[in-house]
């Protein structure tokens, strides 16, 4: 790719979206941001008009991707880098969720990256070029109690990715999938994080909400530093394909495998048992 690309972003009205969408103008990129709030990211991207396309888009309607994608390839000719980056987290226990909680959750976070995925993969690769990054999450990684859409959605996403890269790699298209911790971003905000409505009281959600919305603006992780490296990552020829970002993620992640490797070892006994005789 040359230096100068064609960025297309969802989820750009905050958070690491807008955070990147900004990072990418300024360093002469073009960039298609697509985001339900198009107000809201018009006011908040100022500068480089001609390089900029914002694009009010429902990620979950393949025929808004699809019209998005054409938009943005009729602007500026081409798609470089692809950030799935739009979702949120629902919060509440397995019980507690309704069924169209549930199914919203994954919708946003899991299918609205596969329209995405969908409606790109034909133009990159016809290009024989291209870089995809799918923003994941350690939950992506390691299950939560009262995150079971969340985990549901991320745990996708990484299986996807890993399975994605392995059909685009003959035609030079590279895929990373980003595992963040807890960035100081508006993700736990009120309107951001998402809670059940229904509420059984064994399991504690009122005070989670609680807590959950005090934690916000005290997270350890900055997301300045996050979306430089994602500007860096697309300049490499061997980019990363799993890509942990936070050192909160990188030790839960760690301790997660040796829990894991130390269950499998325990219980090896039973797995290698179940061949035919």
């Amino acid at each position: 790719m040359s230096n100068k690309k064609v960025w297309f972003i969802t989820g750009t009205s905050k958070g690491f979206g807008l955070a990147l969408t900004k990072l990418a103008l300024s360093q002469g990129h073009q960039v298609i941001a697509t985001s339900r709030s198009i107000e809201e990211l018009k006011n908040s991207i100022t500068e480089k008009q001609d390089n900029f396309l914002p694009l009010k888009v429902d990620i979950t309607s393949d025929k808004e991707v699809k019209n998005a994608v054409q938009q943005g390839i009729e602007k500026f000719g081409r798609i470089d880098v692809v950030v799935n980056n739009a979702g949120y987290s629902l919060v509440g226990s397995m019980e507690e969720i309704t069924d169209k909680e549930f199914r919203q959750t994954v919708n946003v976070n899991l299918f609205g990256t596969v329209n995405i995925l969908r409606n790109v993969m034909p133009h990159l690769r016809k290009q024989q070029l291209g870089h995809i990054i799918n923003i994941a999450s350690n939950a992506g990684y390691v299950g939560f109690a009262n995150a079971t859409s969340y985990n549901a959605s991320k745990f996708a996403v990484v299986g996807i990715s890993e399975a994605l890269a392995q059909e685009v790699n003959d035609f030079g298209i590279k895929v990373t999938v980003v595992a963040p911790g807890q960035f100081r971003t508006s993700f736990m905000e009120k309107g951001s994080m998402q809670f059940a409505k229904n509420r059984i009281s064994v399991y504690g959600l009122d005070k989670a909400e609680e807590l959950w919305t005090n934690y916000s603006g005290q997270q350890i992780g900055d997301p300045e530093k996050l979306v430089k490296i994602l500007a860096e990552i697309v300049e490499l020829e061997n980019p990363p394909l799993r890509l942990l970002l936070g050192t909160d993620t990188y030790d839960l992640i760690k301790e997660h495998r040796e829990k894991e490797m130390q269950e499998f070892e325990t219980w090896k006994h039973l797995t290698l048992s179940t061949n035919f005789d």
